[in-house]
This record gives structure tokens, sequence and C-alpha cells, in this order.
């Protein structure tokens, strides 16, 4: 007896997509994350447990980063990288502003790595003579 087909999904809770698409490494941190209004659905907030479809707009706050995302699939099982990638599609702007902010940070680890750190005894004597101290 063949096994039926399963139709494909629609819809799906918003967490298990997030979880889904990689952008969460667990359901429940994409749940917290859902539940702490870091994830934002066609504009408006959302729980957890709600529906996604094909088309819809997410935005998503992870500490720094932001993505705009349109929905392009819709899944509940976690696969590899390359097929989470096909999920959905993000706005031109979103990838220009996370690249803005790739660029900043690298160039702020450039600038902190010249002072190497803590000063030794001859660079303390040498901030003393400079505050007057000495």
């Amino acid at each position: 007896m063949p096994k039926p087909e399963k139709s494909p999904l629609t819809e799906t809770r918003i967490d298990k997509w997030l979880w889904a698409a990689r952008f969460y490494k667990t359901r429940s941190l994409a749940a917290a994350a859902v539940k702490g209004g870091k994830v934002r659905i066609n504009g408006g907030r959302a729980k957890a447990s709600r529906m996604v479809r094909q088309g819809d707009q997410l935005h998503i706050a992870r500490g720094d980063l932001a993505f705009e995302l349109t929905i392009d699939e819709v899944s509940d099982k976690r696969g590899p990288a390359k097929k989470a990638v096909t999920l959905y599609t993000e706005s031109a702007e979103s990838i220009r502003k996370r690249e803005l902010l790739a660029d900043e940070k690298r160039l702020e680890r450039k600038a902190a790595a010249q002072y190497g750190g803590r000063p030794d005894k001859q660079g303390r004597r040498n901030l003393r003579r400079l505050q007057g101290k000495d």
C-alpha cells in the first residue's frame, strides 16, 4: 500500500520557522525572542504560536544586527544551512545596513588592537609624567 503524499505546508508557527531558518539555535530561544518583542510580523508583535505564511514580512533584531525578511517558503523542519537560506529573501536595505555595521565593528577592533592592552612599567611612568603626577 503506497504512502499518502504529504501536502506542502502552507503555514507554521513563527518559532518553528525561525528555528528551521537557522536564526536561532533552539525553538525555545526563538520563542523567547518572539515573546521579548525581538521579532515583528507584518509590522506588529506576535506570540510564538502565531502562524506565518509565504509572503509575510519579518523584522528580526538580534543584538546589534537587524534583519528585514520576506518569507519565501514555509518549513517546520531544520535542515542544512543551504536549504535554510532558501526559506527567505532579505531586503537589500537590510543587507546594506548589516554590512555597514560589520565594517564599523571591524574598524573599532583594529583601533582597539593598536593600544595593546595595559601599559607596562615604562608606559605607566610615561603616563604619570604626562598627567603631571611625577
